[in-house]
């Protein structure tokens, strides 16, 4: 039987996704549900000192929960798709001179699924960020009917980015599972950090009553 499949998107590159992924995992792994997490495509990576391939955000990840790489990241099923080129995964792919893989993608997404009790699968960027030049990141939790885990801030523009990205999910019928409040790496605006907050928290409650809200914490890495 597979585990369920978590797809963490945010409201952009800097929304702090790979550190909410990291930090969900570990919770989760303290609560006794065997978690791991996968990043769909990583983009920008440099070869490590070895020479081998690499994954910045599953390294972050792996440092925020506290543990050593696993066998899963030496299978390099953790991170099916790596591109050197530091752009959205459409035009990385393309610099690269290569196709992405959707299908390696998947199947190493069912593998995890099979090993554990829950994947969190992070994204790259945003919900829109093209794949291909003919698929959206959307459109590929869509095809998946992966349900949301969705990381905000509380820096200035958030609630912008925020609202439209839930119309999307909710355009695409896709279950909002989380929304989870961002603390890392701390807001320039304490007092539109807060509002913001509350602002999110009671839209939630009178539109997707049924999503979880968490507050994500600084922790020390």
């Amino acid at each position: 039987m597979k585990a369920p499949v978590y797809f963490v998107s945010g409201i952009d590159t800097d929304a702090g996704k790979s550190y909410a992924t990291g930090y969900l995992a570990r919770q989760w792994n303290r609560l006794g549900i065997r978690t791991i997490t996968q990043k769909l495509i990583q983009t920008g990576s440099s070869e490590s000192p070895t020479g081998t391939v690499r994954s910045e955000d599953i390294e972050l990840h792996r440092r925020i929960m506290g543990i050593p790489f696993t066998t899963d990241d030496a299978e390099g099923i953790t991170f099916p798709e790596v591109f050197s080129y530091p752009a959205s995964p459409h035009l990385a792919a393309r610099i690269d001179g290569r196709s992405i893989d959707l299908e390696r993608i998947s199947a190493a997404t069912g593998e995890l699924s099979r090993r554990y009790d829950v994947v969190l699968l992070e994204g790259a960027g945003g919900l829109m960020v093209p794949l291909t030049d003919d698929l959206l990141t959307i459109d590929y939790i869509a095809r998946h009917r992966y349900p949301v885990v969705f990381v905000t801030s509380g820096k200035l523009g958030s609630i912008n980015h925020t609202l439209l990205s839930l119309e999307a999910i909710r355009q695409r019928d896709l279950r909002l599972h989380l929304v989870a409040y961002n603390l890392y790496p701390g807001a320039d605006n304490p007092i539109i950090q807060e509002d913001t907050y509350t602002y999110l928290q009671t839209y939630l409650a009178n539109h997707f009553p049924d999503t979880l809200f968490l507050k994500i914490p600084v922790i020390k890495l």
